[in-house]
């Protein structure tokens, strides 16, 4: 059951689609490029219920066991939960179990174990590939020099299907560094395209940056505080 969504997050959805979508505009695309993964982590599963009512079906996490607590809550729901934090590998469990996607991957031991996993569940998943564009050193993924190694061993995980890659963009108040990272994203995938490899997408961008990479190419923007209120 979901009880219907108040009306204050009805109106940030609202107001959010239509940023997006002028954002497309402004950048000559079509707002049916790009989706819109609403980023639920710190939220409780109430707050997803209730975006949930908006017919939001997928939802992103940085924690593993934040899903594994909102799944529990909301098992009525046909939700999909998206891995989008840095991914220990003692988790690969909990995953192979409960998510849709992981749009965090940025190393083979993790795929491996991923891989593991699901087969003994018997499913696959849709994977991103993270890749570190920023010069901070919090900031996760792999190197823009590793990356066509880390594709190409990607190739021998059957039940992990590489969709895309994923980045994050330094914290800066100068937005040609901010769209650089998302141009630099845009330029390795079209590379790795040319040496063979399917990666129709380009997760890039939050609530704060999002037009910048809408106009670099993204074909997701990951959106948490402007859908669902400030975190506490």
């Amino acid at each position: 059951m979901t009880d219907p969504a108040p009306p204050d997050l009805a109106a940030r959805w609202q107001a959010v689609r239509g940023r997006v979508d002028q954002a497309c505009r402004d950048a000559g695309r079509s707002p049916g490029e790009v989706n819109i993964l609403p980023v639920s982590k710190t939220f409780d599963a109430a707050v997803v219920r209730q975006a949930a009512a908006l017919g939001l079906k997928r939802f992103g996490e940085n924690k593993v066991q934040e899903i594994r607590a909102k799944a529990a809550d909301l098992g009525d729901l046909p939700l999909e939960w998206v891995v989008i934090g840095h991914l220990q590998t003692n988790k690969a469990r909990d995953v192979a179990r409960l998510a849709s996607e992981v749009q965090s991957l940025d190393r083979m031991e993790l795929a491996h174990e991923l891989d593991r996993r699901l087969q003994a569940e018997g499913r696959g998943i849709d994977v991103l590939v993270q890749v570190k564009t920023s010069p901070e050193e919090a900031k996760s993924g792999v190197s823009p020099e590793a990356l066509p190694g880390l594709l190409h061993e990607l190739n021998a995980c059957a039940s992990l299907r590489l969709r895309g890659l994923m980045t994050m963009a330094i914290a800066s108040e100068d937005p040609a560094a901010v769209r650089g990272c998302f141009r630099q994203l845009h330029q390795l995938r079209e590379a790795c395209r040319q040496s063979g490899h399917d990666l129709d997408r380009l997760s890039m961008g939050m609530s704060g940056d999002f037009a910048l990479a809408i106009a670099e190419g993204a074909t997701e923007v990951r959106i948490g505080s402007a859908i669902f209120g400030v975190r506490s």
